[in-house]
């Protein structure tokens, strides 16, 4: 950089040093026409001399402060902290794993995080995801609905007989089959969408799918569990729509509204998002595990299994099918995480109110464990794998 701006000012001098030498318009010399030389168009005058030489030393002034022995202390921190927060979101799964073993080894530890508080960590969730958003975002996503009509289908017509063939393949009794048959049956989860974003994959997408299959949830759950079951299970149609309004919807349409009137606020702020959703997915798997506790130990692993592999696999044909249905990867990994987490609190609120054996909601909460624990090992897993488009079907 130095040697550049050596060069910069020699260059910008020699004009000067060409008009010291030249004749002066007083001169006594005088020439004839045949020994004056053309003028040079756009001869370079003093002042523009001087704005080139204003130039270089702003350029080579420019170019010391990038030096990084010239970082404040508080670009220093900050940069720590992106570093610590990006180690912190890559170890997810592990942190999941932590909080659900403090929740089965000491329920009451959560229990101070009520239904107010897990509202609130659901909303912090969301909401974190929204100020990533933009409008246009969820309007290119709408210019093509196949991928969210897929995985719609992958929710309800693939995870629901998933569920049923492990059940009977693995000798589970049929109350058991039938809280199986109702984690299948249920609408994706919201922690879908920070998975969805640490995975590099499309987020607003996956908010997309998350409302479908939760609004979807009101006549499709009660329909799949009274074809594959005989069990009439009544939902609460108005209840599920106001809480996908005030938990999903709103707090990510304030974080779009930030992000699009207050966009140097949630830039300063972005960096903190995927650590709020982080900790607000802990703490909400963690609730959920301490309230089932004891069910969960009891359930031994003719259950772990089965569940593990529901989530494992619908996470694998949630991303293969769609591969082979010509989908870029980015819509692939969005597709794959919505299929594998379900909303497995939900799944067991619905067995607690409508089904009569106590069993039947044990599946329930243990797929709140390997739900968790599966979408977050996908997501970071494709957090180090670049995403290489290839040209797709649909665009994403």
């Amino acid at each position: 950089k130095t040697m550049k701006f050596h060069q910069s000012i020699v260059l910008a001098l020699m004009p000067l040093c060409i008009e010291a030498f030249a004749p002066s318009a007083h001169s006594s010399v005088k020439l004839s026409p045949r020994h004056v030389s053309p003028v040079v168009p756009n001869t370079p005058s003093f002042a523009n001399v001087k704005s080139s030489l204003a130039s270089s030393i702003e350029a080579a002034d420019a170019g010391a402060s990038e030096d990084p022995a010239e970082k404040t202390f508080g670009q220093k921190a900050f940069e720590t902290y992106e570093t610590v927060a990006n180690l912190a979101t890559t170890m997810f799964p592990l942190w999941t794993v932590l909080f659900t073993g403090i929740a089965l080894k000491s329920p009451q530890s959560f229990a101070w995080f009520t239904t107010d508080y897990f509202t609130g960590a659901l909303a912090a969730l969301m909401l974190s995801m929204g100020i990533t958003l933009t409008p246009d975002d969820f309007v290119q996503v709408a210019k093509s609905p196949g991928a969210t009509i897929m995985q719609f289908a992958l929710c309800y017509g693939m995870m629901p007989y998933l569920a049923l063939g492990l059940g009977k393949l693995f000798g589970l009794d049929k109350a058991l089959i039938a809280g199986m048959v109702l984690v299948g049956s249920i609408n994706g989860g919201q922690a879908s969408n920070l998975c969805t974003y640490i995975a590099r994959g499309n987020v607003a997408l996956s908010v997309l799918m998350t409302t479908a299959t939760t609004i979807g949830a009101i006549f499709m759950t009660p329909l799949l569990c009274k074809g594959l079951l005989g069990a009439v299970v009544p939902v609460d149609a108005a209840g599920i729509a106001k809480s996908t309004i005030q938990v999903v919807l709103a707090p990510i349409a304030v974080g779009m509204t930030a992000n699009r009137f207050f966009p140097k606020f949630v830039k300063k702020i972005l960096p903190f998002a995927p650590v709020v959703g982080v900790v607000s997915t802990c703490l909400l798997v963690a609730s959920a595990v301490a309230q089932v506790a004891e069910p969960i130990i009891g359930a031994g692993w003719s259950l772990q299994l089965p569940l593990l592999a529901l989530h494992l696999v619908g996470g694998l044909v949630g991303y293969g099918l769609p591969r082979l249905a010509g989908f870029g990867e980015t819509a692939c990994r969005t597709m794959a995480i919505e299929t594998s987490m379900k909303s497995s609190a939900f799944g067991f609120l619905l067995a607690k109110l409508h089904f009569g054996d106590y069993a039947a909601r044990i599946p329930s909460a243990v797929s709140v464990v390997w739900m968790a624990l599966t979408g977050s090992l996908l997501a970071v897993v494709w957090r180090f794998i670049p995403v290489n488009e290839e040209p797709a079907k649909e665009s994403e």
